[in-house]
């Protein structure tokens, strides 16, 4: 699911640095390791790649079944205690799409909503059981309206057209993907009183003006576009009738009209070569320079009755299984402890990147420590590996599988390691900050498959370059730096959401990671498209799956080393500083706000947005900013002082005494930290979207995917909803004295009492 954009964003902000273990942890089983690997073949999972994406397997295809039976029994040939759990979700699927210019230049005009195939790629040929152009979890209508163009269709885009006069009550929008994650776009056009909504892709965002268009380079050719679910997933991911519990097959279903995550308005996804049609017909106002694409026409906004369009959109919306398939090695010593590990399989059509290309290397794990069975070895831990079904449209299978499981996971589960897409390039991880260190060490022990030097070296490399390049941002500069000092890990990323680490990180407060390689290999083109195939996949992605094979081997390690592991992998310190991080750009933000109150405060006094505007162009005043409290800080600085003593107490006592511990003690500080990052939950949740209750990450309610860190507070301030932001400061300041009480108790432990 992830999207191509949110993607780089997490692959160029990591880098590792060479590392010995943490202090006081035992060096991790090198020969094991080495075992390990050596089982790992990249064209076998090549193997698997061409077979598991030769059909189309949305939730409900035949195909995605037979990969699920595949799936399941593969992992019983390699030894694992292997089932398939079904969930049933309310899925729709379009049974009548259309889209009409009914009115203006180029009319009449009916919208393709289907990808042909492309020479030279036979799977995209394979059209049988294919979706047309659609959206799972829009709003079912027959609608004709006039058309507006809204940029990308973000609350800045509202704000722009509001000082344009343009309204788009009681009309149809368009906006062109990027800028924001795509539910939000008919999102945020419902609230603003449009009856439908049209999503294309820009070929200045993935198209002709990227690279060559598919076939001869790897872009989004004119009759391509990108499905995908428009669900509010900042609101809550999972199945939308069953909230906070799992989708059995007797589960009690609230009504699809009270649904909170499903939209009112019919949406549907285009190609630019439809859209241009569309968007010449527009009259109005040119579009702002920021707003026009790379199509060859004059951009207008529209706004009047030049261009009507005829909206319809009908959907079967019954129940559908998906099938997860879960798979278990019991541990020897501590099998009530779980390493869980996860890739969705599900796609839009054949999905060869998104999510194959993350799922075999999963798979390629999983046969390895299979045959490390074989040969003798055996966890000490428990390990789980989930092959998610139904993450596309809104993480159901993750999300209804750890919502029915929540109180054993609760009580059992060490961590969650997520892969989704993957890529050519370079190592990305995010996650809980924690296991920052232990990430660092992980990646600094494999090769990488380009160059034959370390997946660190290559990264620290580039972030150097990055940090030094002419015009560099602030973030890359102080990036580039740290990488220059072989001291000192590079920061993971805070996970938001886009894949299905989600449930269990945000929900159920388990520490989570997120990884994956890419920022060279070119999938964004045929995002979400019939066009992601195997033969694109291996041709402008992962060419010979070497990355499929070095994520094999750096997930496998996180695995391998969280399994065996004597003492605790995590480092607190870490934690402690990356949440004074997060509170010092809080700090400014607050500052920032209240200056941006008394800036427009006076230009609005003195006219200066009348006197600026071109008098020959229509514009009204932007609207007044409330004025901006002084905000109290004081309990969040206190609660972070007591993590910062927590944590470097507890590191401290670890790397002295983790070599006397007694077994007794090893038990019982296994006991007391696996519920650790839960303390970081609020039962209140977070304003307007209770079901996300980490008080430290989340997805931001218009990022979609992007990660807001301190979120409650965070959110409220940018928003200006000042009585939030005490009251969540407060909440947030509880959640790390609580963390901070439970280091405590762990070094306790540690201390002998």
């Amino acid at each position: 699911m992830k999207s191509r954009s949110r993607l780089a964003a997490l692959f160029t902000a990591v880098a590792v640095v060479a590392l010995a273990p943490a202090a006081g942890q035992a060096a991790p089983d090198k020969a094991l390791e080495a075992r390990f690997d050596t089982m790992i073949d990249p064209a076998e999972m090549g193997g698997w790649l061409k077979t598991m994406a030769a059909g189309p397997i949305h939730v409900g295809a035949p195909h995605n079944k037979k990969n699920a039976e595949m799936t399941l029994t593969q992992f019983k040939s390699w030894g694992w205690d292997a089932k398939i759990e079904t969930f049933w979700v309310l899925y729709p699927t379009p049974k009548e799409v259309a889209l009409e210019l009914t009115t203006g230049a180029g009319a009449p005009f009916k919208a393709t909503l289907s990808e042909r195939p492309v020479p030279g790629d036979e799977t995209s040929s394979r059209t049988q059981d294919e979706l047309p152009a659609y959206v799972a979890f829009q709003g079912d209508g027959d609608v004709t309206a006039p058309l507006v163009y809204v940029n990308y269709g973000m609350p800045a885009d509202y704000d722009a057209l509001e000082r344009m006069g343009v309204s788009v009550k009681g009309k149809i929008v368009i906006a062109r993907y990027g800028g924001g994650w795509r539910g939000l776009k008919p999102k945020l056009a419902q609230d603003h009183g449009a009856v439908g909504a049209i999503i294309y892709s820009d070929p200045r965002d993935d198209g002709y003006a990227i690279d060559d268009v598919y076939p001869k380079g790897a872009a989004r050719p004119a009759q391509g576009f990108q499905r995908g679910s428009v669900m509010e997933l900042p609101t809550a991911p999972g199945d939308p009738t069953t909230p906070g519990y799992g989708s059995t097959k007797d589960a009690k279903r609230m009504a699809r009209e009270d649904a909170a995550t499903i939209l009112k308005i019919p949406t549907l996804p285009i190609s630019y070569g439809d859209a241009q049609v569309l968007l010449q017909a527009l009259d109005g106002p040119v579009a702002p320079a920021a707003w026009r694409g790379s199509l060859p026409i004059t951009y207008h906004v529209g706004g009047g009755d030049a261009a009507k369009v005829h909206l319809k959109v009908v959907s079967d919306w019954s129940l559908k299984p998906v099938y997860n398939v879960i798979a278990t090695l019991k541990g020897r010593q501590k099998p009530d402890v779980w390493i869980v590990r996860g890739n969705h399989r599900d796609g839009w059509v054949f999905g060869a990147t998104d999510p194959l290309s993350g799922h075999v290397a999963m798979m390629a794990e999983a046969k390895s420590m299979g045959a490390l069975v074989k040969a003798g070895w055996k966890p000490k831990r428990t390990i789980v590996y989930a092959s998610w079904d139904g993450e596309e449209p809104g993480l159901l299978g993750s999300t209804e599988w750890a919502e029915t499981h929540a109180a054993e996971l609760k009580k059992k589960a060490l961590v969650y390691i997520n892969s989704d897409s993957n890529a050519r390039g370079f190592l990305g991880v995010g996650g809980n900050h924690a296991l920052q260190h232990f990430v660092n060490a992980v990646a600094a022990d494999v090769t990488d498959p380009q160059t034959g030097v370390s997946i660190r070296d290559r990264l620290r490399a580039r972030l150097a370059v990055q940090g030094a390049e002419p015009g560099a941002n602030p973030r890359a500069v102080a990036l580039g730096k740290i990488a220059g000092d072989p001291a000192r890990d590079l920061p993971i990323e805070a996970l938001g959401s886009g894949s299905d680490y989600s449930a269990f990180l945000q929900n159920l407060g388990l520490a989570s990671l997120n990884v994956g390689f890419g920022d060279e290999g070119e999938s964004g083109g045929v995002y979400h498209s019939a066009y992601d195939t195997y033969e694109h996949h291996s041709r402008f992605v992962d060419p010979g799956h070497a990355y499929a094979g070095a994520l094999a081997k750096i997930t496998g390690r996180m695995v391998l080393r969280m399994a065996d592991a004597e003492t605790p992998v995590q480092r607190y310190a870490d934690v402690a500083d990356t949440v004074a991080t997060y509170l010092d750009e809080v700090k400014k933000l607050a500052v920032t706000r209240s200056d941006e109150a008394q800036v427009r405060s006076r230009l609005l006094a003195g006219g200066a947005f009348k006197l600026s505007d071109d008098p020959t162009m229509s514009r009204g005043d932007p609207a007044p900013f409330p004025a901006s409290p002084r905000i109290d800080f004081s309990r969040l600085d206190a609660a972070l002082a007591k993590v910062k003593a927590s944590a470097s107490a507890f590191d401290q006592t670890l790397a002295s005494k983790a070599a006397s511990l007694t077994p007794a003690q090893k038990t019982r500080l296994d006991a007391a930290l696996l519920p650790l990052e839960q303390r970081l939950l609020r039962d209140q949740g977070l304003p307007f979207r209770p079901w996300y209750k980490n008080m430290i990450y989340a997805p931001g309610r218009f990022t979609g995917y992007g990660a807001k860190t301190l979120p409650g507070v965070r959110e409220a301030i940018e928003e200006r909803r000042f009585d939030d932001a005490s009251t969540y400061i407060g909440l947030t300041a509880e959640a790390l004295s609580d963390y901070a009480a439970g280091l405590d108790t762990a070094t306790a432990v540690l201390n002998g009492n």
